[in-house]
């Protein structure tokens, strides 16, 4: 596609303050900064859709992590898909779209070396920043890779409705899970797991204690739990698992914005008798594990056997409440901006 030049300025979200507890619309601010022409092996990328992800919180501390927090005062990063405005890099040309890491702007200043080619024309591009992006490789690499998922597996999986979850329960069934159960936050959206993804079973965890719920649901227990919630969640699947059962602990979103301790699991100690196996994942480690992601993905979703929902918000400057909206659980499936343009 043809692309225009460059502005002089543009616009980018920076955190303004470090939010205690629950962050709020103060903690962001919306700046406009001079747009950077790009230097040897690097490329100009106008943005076309932003993703925000519940691990952005936690970058918005100021504490070690397996990724540096974001700085005040200066521009936040994430996935992002664009167009090339401008090119110094070989291998690169104006008008091809690439998936980049330096998002929460409308231009990119990109080492090409961290942005790859995508097609656009393969599949629509919102779809590289979810469903074929990291997004889908944590679902198919937690559930497979960590999670070692077998042939007549019991799998409970909460935050379900989310953009992972609702993966991970549908990659379950397509290899050979013998129940899939999940959790959401809305009958809408218990509904749509049940309706459109294929969930054998969900609940929403906010009609009654979830250990009730599973124990309902899973009767005889479940082999495999995906976490993306943590607290009350992880506590009934410890109680819920079998002997030798495992946990994949991708996220634990009920307690990112709480500034004190979660008051649960409190049965941790069920782990030993049942020999459980809890392991924490973070989809860099995975890496290797694209080529059969994308190639295995690409074709469930060709044949429709693979189900996604995105939550577009429009326009660039409904990004910071496009992320409280996460937080808040408001999106079904992955949550994209799409910038105007």
């Amino acid at each position: 596609m043809a692309e225009q030049a460059a502005p002089a300025t543009a616009r980018e979200w920076h955190l303004a303050a470090r939010p205690q507890g629950w962050p709020v619309e103060s903690d962001f601010a919306l700046v406009e900064a001079p747009v950077r022409t790009p230097g040897p092996g690097e490329i100009l990328v106008r943005n076309a859709y932003l993703s925000v992800d519940p691990y952005m919180r936690g970058r918005m501390n100021d504490v070690p992590s397996y990724v540096p927090p974001f700085q005040l005062g200066k521009p936040m990063d994430g996935g992002a898909v664009g167009y090339v405005v401008a090119s110094e890099a070989e291998g690169f040309a104006p008008g091809d779209a690439v998936l980049h890491g330096l998002g929460w702007r409308e231009y990119a200043t990109v080492d090409a070396r961290q942005a790859v080619k995508v097609d656009p024309a393969a599949a629509p591009l919102p779809a590289y920043l979810g469903v074929l992006g990291m997004t889908g490789l944590t679902a198919y690499a937690g559930l497979l890779a960590v999670g070692g998922l077998k042939e007549g597996d019991k799998v409970f999986v909460s935050g379900a409705a989310g953009a992972v979850g609702s993966m991970v329960g549908q990659i379950a069934k397509l290899k050979g899970a013998s129940l899939v159960v999940g959790s959401a936050g809305s009958a809408e959206k218990v509904a749509k797991l049940v309706d459109e993804y294929g969930f054998d079973a969900a609940f929403n965890y906010k009609d009654a204690p979830v250990r009730e719920q599973l124990a309902q649901a899973a009767p005889d227990g479940i082999d495999l739990y995906f976490d993306n919630v943590g607290g009350d969640h992880l506590e009934a699947a410890i109680g819920a698992l079998g002997v030798h059962g495992r946990a994949v602990l991708c996220g634990a979103i009920a307690q990112y914005n709480e500034t004190t301790a979660p008051a649960a699991p409190r049965n941790l100690a069920l782990a030993i008798g049942k020999r459980l196996r809890l392991e924490g994942m973070l989809v860099g480690d995975h890496a290797a594990l694209r080529p059969q992601f994308v190639a295995e993905v690409a074709g469930w979703l060709k044949s429709g056997e693979l189900r996604h929902a995105e939550t577009v918000v429009d326009g660039f400057e409904n990004t910071a409440e496009a992320f409280l909206d996460l937080l808040r659980g408001v999106n079904t499936g992955k949550m994209v901006v799409r910038l105007d343009g």
